[in-house]
């Protein structure tokens, strides 16, 4: 699913190895690893594509028995972006789990057009280049968020 140049050192966490590792990196940031937030990381890590916030406060929803506000799931998708928990997909105002949790690398998303699923792959060359571009033009800080809208090989094939 997930393409990866030269993240050897990376591992990448699947099921309640993700959640555990979530719940450690957020408490190591110094916020709680709430049951509430633990429920929103769970429901967001089981989709593969980019999930919405409605999307995810159905599905906690669901498991919790009880109808759970949107709202409050925004808050939380929100930390969970600030913490690298979590990566927003601005082009489908959606959400994706981070594999992971806290590392901070430049992603570039590839979104499909039909069936929505997302892959990410590395290319440092590429989005140091766009840091650099940023920094001459008098940025700071700056975090390259790319995504390629496309057909993924399966809608294509």
């Amino acid at each position: 699913m997930a393409h990866h140049a030269h993240h050897s050192h990376h591992t990448e966490h699947t099921g309640q190895s993700l959640v555990d590792e979530a719940g450690r990196v957020l408490e190591a940031a110094g916020e709680q690893w709430t049951a509430m937030r633990e429920d929103v990381f769970r429901v967001l890590s089981s989709y593969d594509k980019p999930a919405s916030a409605y999307d995810i406060a159905d599905g906690v929803g669901q498991a919790r028995g009880k109808r759970v506000a949107p709202n409050s799931v925004y808050r939380i998708l929100d930390l969970f972006v600030r913490t690298n928990l979590a990566n927003r997909i601005e082009s489908a105002n959606a959400y994706l789990a981070n594999t992971h949790p806290g590392c901070r690398h430049d992603c570039i998303f590839l979104i499909c057009d039909d069936c929505g699923a997302a892959s990410h792959l590395d290319d440092d060359r590429l989005t140091g280049a766009l840091r650099e571009a940023g920094m001459r033009a008098g940025f700071a800080n700056v975090r390259p968020v790319v995504e390629l809208r496309g057909l993924c090989a399966d809608c294509t094939g």
